[in-house]
């Protein structure tokens, strides 16, 4: 009968069974959850952070918004669209581009208007634009703050 060659005792401390185990299993490093859990939570409330702010970027209100209210066909090669500009900052140059469009959707005419500063935050405007067909339909295109030079009074 073959023997252990180091028979467990009774009296045995605590420290020398844990000496035996770590010399039968070898030793495993203790991993700190908290510290992981801790770094996993504070990682997933920035990410949700960072994609809330681009979101809001993205999707928040403008500081420059262009509504159409409104179109009409003059004649073969012309027609009028009425507008409502609303902006954060009305002391502020913005220049809007609207287009006028055949029945297919292609763009045939377009013209960039220029919002000049006013005390009011909100404009209400009618522009007339040129085409090259017989235009169908028109929109506001879209609007910017970033004023051509060309565009700018004097």
């Amino acid at each position: 009968m073959t023997s252990d060659p180091t028979p467990e005792s009774s009296g045995d401390s605590a420290a020398d069974q844990a000496r035996r185990h770590a010399d039968r299993y070898g030793t495993k490093p203790r991993t700190p959850r908290r510290k992981v859990a801790l770094a996993l939570g504070v990682a997933v409330v920035a990410a949700g952070l960072g994609i809330a702010f681009l979101g809001f970027q993205k999707f928040g209100p403008k500081d420059i918004d262009a509504e159409q209210l409104g179109y009409t066909i003059v004649d073969e090669s012309t027609m009028t669209i009425r507008m409502k500009v609303t902006r954060d900052e009305p002391g502020e140059p913005v220049v809007c581009f609207v287009r006028a469009m055949d029945r297919d959707g292609a763009e045939v005419g377009r013209r960039e208007v220029l919002i000049a500063p006013s005390t009011s935050g909100t404009i209400e405007l009618t522009t007339t634009v040129r085409s090259s067909a017989r235009p169908a339909a028109g929109n506001v295109y879209g609007c910017s703050d970033h004023v051509p030079a060309y565009l700018r009074a004097g």
